[in-house]
């Protein structure tokens, strides 16, 4: 399973000259609703298996939570269902706030 560090992905989404990746919010609706990353797609994670359709297998996929653990199985989930560029969110929203936007709301 690949990691990617907050500010590595800062550095991916700033970066103009790469395709930015499909951010994967696998939350609670009212956790997303307390803080997200801007332009992140909210599917929370028992939803997933029903609404995978709405992903392409072939994008790159950053899989976020709070802290990184769900995430972490939504990777796994996806790599066994064919998804082969996917990244889980190291220290989830949480770890982004600390040290990417300390504007963001922690919970």
């Amino acid at each position: 399973m690949r990691q990617l560090s907050p500010e590595d992905l800062a550095a991916w989404l700033a970066d103009p000259a790469r395709e930015h990746p499909v951010l994967l919010d696998v939350r609670e609706p009212w956790e997303f609703r307390t803080c997200h990353i801007a332009g992140a797609q909210h599917v929370p994670m028992n939803e997933l298996p029903r609404r995978l359709e709405e992903l392409d297998p072939a994008s790159e996929v950053v899989a976020i939570c709070h802290h990184g653990v769900r995430s972490m199985h939504v990777v796994h989930y996806l790599s066994r269902q064919g998804f082969e560029r996917v990244y889980n969110l190291a220290g989830g929203v949480d770890a982004w706030a600390r040290s990417v936007d300390p504007a963001m709301p922690v919970y």
